[in-house]
């Protein structure tokens, strides 16, 4: 049997190591190690037959009702125990049976039609795309994220440097939010996936993967000109009372993007609805309740306290360790020159979900103390070294200091055709989509 601990780091690099005993998690105990053959991500390709054909109860349920269907129809479905691969055996008879009216029945029915009949000459855009990442080879991306990845709100990210003025001091650092994000969703898929095959007793389910993933592309939407220096530097400058965070404008991107490019219908056709998008903001932007509000302590509403785990792939708020940093260590050590000792995958290898303290939390052997005390030493190392370098900062003031000055006098065209300033793009996401580090360039080309 294992033994595991929860590493406890604050973000300021203190450690702290706490021993927890064993629990089972299934009438198995723990799956072995995969072997190293395995080692690599699952693939991530969707067949056709994954779209609403393969719905259970409960989500061809909330599609009928998202269709129009009426309250009481849907729950005889959902009673019922109707999957979407049942949809083929239910005719007019059988709904005749459920006490369903006619007028109700020929909805169905042609709504039915259309999910079997579905056109297959979409096929094509059905498939994963591949993408060789220079830090994690070559990347399966699910076709709904290829949907909001092709999309002017998430390709922006190709015009905002990861490293913001860094890039002015080590000529490697060219690297955008864009791949980034691209290798932090590649990364959340991988654990979630890996967890999820060795403790099938979690019950970590299609929608839940895909969440996460969306999730881990979506978590830096937010980001303005330079990264940090926009949100640490620029609006403390300017709009000194404003409280405003990067994540809150990730979350508002990401609504903006689902709206203005009509990915509702997408995202119900895979059984993301209201409650998921709400999972997927609270994994980016933390808990959506008040601790007033919360309901014996639990200050999330996207998924119950049995899937606390999964809020601490993409932002973990307790130990501070999450793909988001695995993925812009190992990324912004390759483009910098500075070496990293940590070995995520080893981490994902032995990665364990155990009860600690009445909560369910990611944890690890505690023989990997050494490989996660490598990890905030690379954090470190990449603060004095690159992050905070005297050079870097000297730049990146004046940078912001020249911003400031336009800030009253550049404008952005915002939402009905108002005009915004760069300080006030933070609020309107039309505004903000035409914000990046292109800004910069422009005032140095004006007269």
């Amino acid at each position: 049997r294992f033994k595991a601990f929860a590493a406890c780091f604050s973000s300021a690099g203190r450690e702290s190591k706490k021993r927890n005993r064993l629990l089972d998690v299934d009438d198995k105990g723990i799956t072995p190690y995969l072997s190293p053959a395995k080692k690599r991500c699952p693939s991530p390709t969707v067949p056709l037959s994954v779209r609403r054909k393969s719905w259970g109860p409960s989500q061809l349920a909330n599609y009928l009702r998202g269709q129009g269907i009426g309250k009481d129809v849907a729950s005889k479905f959902e009673k019922q125990q109707i999957k979407g691969e049942h949809l083929e055996k239910i005719d007019d008879g059988v709904l005749a049976e459920w006490g369903i009216v006619n007028g109700d029945r020929i909805a169905l029915l042609g709504l039915f039609k259309k999910i079997l009949d579905e056109d297959d000459s979409d096929e094509q855009a059905l498939l994963p795309k591949v993408f060789n990442d220079p830090i994690h080879g070559h990347i399966e991306l699910d076709p709904l994220l290829i949907r909001i990845l092709d999309t002017p709100q998430f390709q922006r990210l190709r015009d905002i440097k990861q490293l913001g003025g860094t890039y002015f001091v080590f000529p490697g650092a060219g690297h955008n939010r864009f791949e980034h994000s691209i290798g932090v969703s590649h990364l959340a898929g991988c654990l979630v996936t890996r967890i999820r095959e060795r403790q099938p007793s979690l019950r970590i389910n299609n929608v839940d993967v895909l969440c996460v993933k969306i999730a881990g592309l979506c978590h830096d939407l937010g980001h303005g000109p330079f990264s940090h220096m926009f949100d640490g530097q620029f609006i403390p400058m300017v709009a000194p009372d404003d409280d405003w965070t990067h994540e809150q404008s990730s979350v508002a991107m990401l609504r903006h993007l689902i709206a203005e490019n009509n990915l509702q219908t997408a995202l119900s056709e895979r059984g993301i609805f209201q409650p998921d998008l709400v999972f997927i903001e609270e994994m980016i932007a933390g808990p959506s309740l008040s601790a007033e509000d919360a309901m014996d302590g639990w200050r999330y509403e996207g998924r119950s306290k049995d899937k606390s785990f999964l809020y601490e792939i993409i932002a973990n708020k307790r130990t501070g360790i999450d793909v988001d940093k695995w993925d812009y260590f190992a990324r912004d050590c390759h483009h910098l020159g500075i070496a990293n000792m940590f070995d995520y995958r080893r981490f994902m290898q032995f990665a364990r979900v155990i009860e600690v303290e009445k909560t369910l939390q990611i944890c690890t052997r505690d023989k990997e103390v050494g490989n996660l005390y490598d990890m905030f030493h690379t954090r470190d190392a990449l603060h004095r070294r690159a992050y905070q370098h005297k050079t870097s900062n000297i730049i990146e003031t004046m940078i912001c200091e020249a911003l400031a000055k336009a800030n009253d006098h550049f404008f952005l065209p915002g939402k009905d055709g108002k005009k915004v300033k760069m300080s006030e793009a933070i609020h309107d996401m039309h505004a903000y989509t035409h914000l990046s580090d292109r800004v910069f360039y422009t005032l140095l080309a004006s007269t």
